[in-house]
């Protein structure tokens, strides 16, 4: 693998090719060039072989690649060729859905604990799992080897979550709280702010908008020419 720093754009197509591979094998496809999958993903060919050609290709001259090949490659590439032990804080809405949406993985990525400061909440069970008081969440997360703080608190409290899983060695946060939060640079941030993913197919879709409103306003002023 190359060692130059890999764009976020690079490496955000990266699940999106696997995704796509993982679909050709079930179908029984064994290899495809960097044409057929861009006809397939959406991408141009030419998109396709620089994102591959920053972890050093993979494909073959005259044969393009093999699927099941490439797949455990951008696997390799992504980490997911190991098992990661996650903790989720937050028993909330929002919480309660992460949590199931974490249980469809059929590997990789196992929740181990789930974490919540209201006292009503603390030692129920959702979804078969007990939930815990948040005082004992660096404890737990150093005695379980957790790799991975999932958070899903309010705002208020993201920060502090943070801060917490962070000093209890988690390598990496997966934060879905309403508002940005800050960790050292030894530990991997993923930030999913859902509203600006809505807040960005608004403005899709008024483009469109936009643009055929353009185009008809085009179209009625051609046939007015043509009338004169």
């Amino acid at each position: 693998m190359k060692n130059a720093k890999i764009s976020n754009a690079v490496i955000n197509r990266l699940p999106r090719y696997r995704r796509y591979l993982i679909e050709l094998q079930k179908k029984g496809v064994e290899k495809i060039s960097s044409k057929e999958f861009s006809n397939l993903i959406g991408y141009t060919a030419s998109q396709i072989r620089q994102d591959l050609n920053n972890f050093g290709g993979f494909g073959q001259q005259g044969y393009g690649y093999s699927v099941k090949g490439l797949c455990d490659e951008i696997n390799a590439i992504l980490g997911l060729d190991q098992e990661y032990r996650m903790v989720l804080l937050g028993a909330g809405n929002l919480g309660q859905a992460i949590y199931k949406y974490t249980k469809t993985f059929k590997r990789g990525f196992k929740v181990c604990g789930w974490f919540e400061v209201k006292k009503d909440l603390i030692g129920t069970s959702s979804e078969g799992m007990e939930i815990l008081d948040y005082e004992g969440l660096v404890s737990f997360v150093e005695k379980e080897k957790i790799d991975i703080g999932i958070i899903c608190t309010d705002r208020e409290s993201a920060q502090e979550a943070a801060d917490r899983l962070c000093f209890a060695g988690v390598k990496g946060i997966w934060n879905f709280a309403r508002v940005d939060i800050e960790v050292p640079p030894h530990v991997a941030l993923e930030v999913v702010h859902l509203s600006d993913s809505l807040h960005a197919l608004a403005y899709h879709m008024n483009d469109i908008k936009k643009k055929e409103a353009k185009e008809a306003e085009t179209r009625e002023h051609r046939i007015d020419k043509r009338q004169k």
